[in-house]
C-alpha cells in the first residue's frame, strides 16, 4: 500500500492510498471518489507527461509519497473555456 499526493492547479492537495499494481485509471477513480469530480474528467500528469489509464503505478515508477499533478477538466468546462 502506497500513498500518492496529487496537486491540482488551484493548489488543493489530495492524498490517496492505493497499491503499486493499480492502474492510473484506478487512481483516477479513487481521486474522483474523494473530490466529487468524474474520473473521465481527471487528467493525471507529472511535468509534461500525461499518464495513460492502462499503465500501472509501478510501471511509471510512482512510489510511496510520490507527487503528481491532477488536472480537473470539469473545472475548465464549467468556466466555458
Amino acid at each position: 500500500m502506497i500513498e500518492v499526493v496529487l496537486n491540482d492547479r488551484l493548489g488543493k492537495k489530495v492524498r490517496v492510498k492505493c497499491n503499486d499494481d493499480d492502474t492510473i485509471g484506478d487512481l483516477k477513480k479513487l481521486v474522483a471518489a474523494q473530490t466529487g469530480t468524474r474520473a473521465d474528467k481527471i487528467r493525471i500528469q507529472k511535468w509534461y507527461t500525461v499518464y495513460k489509464d492502462h499503465i500501472t503505478l509501478k510501471d511509471y515508477e510512482i512510489h510511496d509519497g510520490g507527487k503528481l499533478k491532477s488536472v480537473l477538466l470539469a473545472k475548465v468546462e464549467a468556466l466555458g473555456i
